[in-house]
């Protein structure tokens, strides 16, 4: 199986990390391509996008500032089959992508993914009050896997609340 490559370039204003490529993503080549994943219709609903990109069209997000990544490069059926060693290692390439590219804003697709990152129990939605990475505004939203029991209009909420802050941002 093939591992799925970053969209990143330096002072992005935002840049999703999620957990892990899925199995399809890595199979096609492009983030977010589950069937039953709602990342590119919230980008979209919450006016992050001018229309619903495809995950064929994942590069087009750095036409508009965006990027996105993953804590762990190796594809899985879902985030628990990614043991400890993975994560801790993956948290690492992590902090030093940040360092080096330095979003303005970094969207945690995945409260859990946050909560490894920063090494902390409790994690609300939202811009976190402190910053992983010096320099860069940590905002955590839940993930848009068709796992994920949290109602959609919720996670659309969140979703609007990046848009926001993007939008008070200088960059």
């Amino acid at each position: 199986m093939k591992y799925l490559p970053d969209i990143i370039d330096y002072n992005l204003k935002l840049l999703f990390v999620g957990f892990n490529p899925g199995i399809r993503s890595a199979e096609t080549g492009h983030h977010y391509a589950g069937k039953n994943n709602g990342f590119w219709k919230l980008l979209f609903e919450s006016g992050l996008t001018p229309y619903k990109f495809t995950p064929e069209e994942d590069v087009k997000l750095l036409q508009n500032g965006f990027g996105s990544t993953n804590i762990v490069s190796r594809p899985t059926k879902g985030a628990a089959e990614i043991s400890n060693t993975e994560f801790k290692e993956g948290a690492l390439i992590l902090r030093e992508k940040l360092s080096r590219y330095k979003p303005a804003v970094v969207c945690y697709v995945g409260i859990g993914v946050y909560r490894i990152f920063a090494g902390i129990k409790s994690v609300k939605c939202g811009r976190q009050d402190l910053s992983v990475v010096e320099g860069v505004i940590d905002y955590v939203c839940s993930s848009p896997s068709g796992l994920n029991r949290m109602p959609y209009n919720e996670q659309l909420q969140c979703f609007i609340g990046l848009r926001e802050l993007l939008g008070q941002l200088n960059r």
